[in-house]
């Protein structure tokens, strides 16, 4: 524990010092119509596919939790690099076009002014917004780094981690055990491709045919969604029932042993996130302020100072 403390401490000066360049009023005066415009595009995207939401949120997580939130997930790769986006975890990444949308909008309404990386902040807390979970002011001023590696993708959390590994994974990102269980809640909105839970549906340990922390109810239904051998590379399941909607759900999910991440249901089975777990799904209020908080905290994580503003999201300047 003792070593632990000047790295976790040296983490948060480092993330004051990093929120002390990020401002909600930062494009006021150089492009005040900024998130209007975001928050259109995003709107209209939604309106003919469904998923941008889940898919939007997803890119924010994605690209925070590498290299801090400097839009590094949106590059594409070169013949001397793969990027971020091609990494494992990354390939089922979707609606990028959204953002490209946004940012040529932006070019011609205030040109190299608003970050492509303030862009993912601003659509991030839209589409939360617009699905029925809280509102906040975003904060700006982030710049767009240069630097993307598929290789790095490596430390994004895994759908199989536990409680332990979860929380490692987030306070070496300044963010505590409260605001991973917040943040984990942004799976209200989302859909999981098969490869990410069928390990907990057969042969998961020498004791134990089907994972014993889930539903056998729920373990059942997805053994018949996801067969051995699977032949539908679309087949999987949604995180929450009512996966269109910004709600608790997802904790009450949790609570009765139907979380379909190993890592999600691995929050009700341990007594340091348990409770936590049992607060947001007993008050939606409280869970949405609190992800809100985090979300603030998470979007200021690794704010570069002397990056760019990108002209096309996908390429360097």
């Amino acid at each position: 524990m003792k070593l632990i403390f000047p790295i976790t401490f040296l983490l948060l000066i480092t993330i004051q010092q990093a929120k002390a360049a990020l401002d909600a009023n930062y494009y006021d005066q150089t492009c005040p119509q900024a998130e209007k415009i975001v928050s259109e595009t995003i709107r209209n995207a939604s309106v003919y596919d469904p998923k941008v939401p889940a898919r939007i949120l997803r890119m924010f997580f994605h690209d925070c939790f590498i290299r801090g939130c400097d839009a590094s997930v949106l590059l594409d790769s070169t013949p001397e690099n793969q990027a971020e986006k091609d990494g494992p975890p990354n390939i089922s990444l979707a609606a990028f076009y959204v953002i490209d949308d946004a940012k040529a909008k932006l070019e011609k309404a205030c040109p190299h002014t608003v970050s492509c990386a303030d862009i993912i902040a601003i659509a991030a807390r839209d589409v939360v917004a617009m699905s029925g979970g809280p509102y906040w002011n975003a904060l700006k001023g982030r710049k767009d780094g240069r630097v993307s590696k598929a290789s790095e993708t490596i430390n994004l959390p895994a759908p199989t981690f536990n409680v332990t590994q979860l929380i490692q994974s987030f306070a070496k990102r300044g963010l505590s055990v409260k605001d991973m269980v917040a943040l984990s809640g942004g799976h209200t909105l989302g859909f999981s491709h098969c490869s990410s839970f069928e390990a907990r549906l057969r042969n998961f340990s020498t004791l134990h045919d089907i994972d014993p922390s889930m539903n056998i109810e729920l373990a059942q239904d997805l053994r018949n969604k996801c067969p051995k051998p699977n032949r539908d590379r679309d087949a999987g399941q949604f995180l929450d029932p009512t996966s269109s909607t910004f709600d608790n759900n997802y904790y009450k999910q949790l609570v009765a042993g139907r979380g379909v991440f190993g890592s999600d249901q691995s929050l009700f089975g341990d007594y340091r996130t348990r409770w936590i777990v049992g607060a947001f799904a007993n008050d939606e209020r409280l869970f949405f302020r609190e992800f809100a908080s985090s979300m603030v905290k998470f979007g200021s994580v690794g704010v570069i100072e002397n990056g760019e503003v990108r002209v096309k999201c996908r390429v360097v300047n």
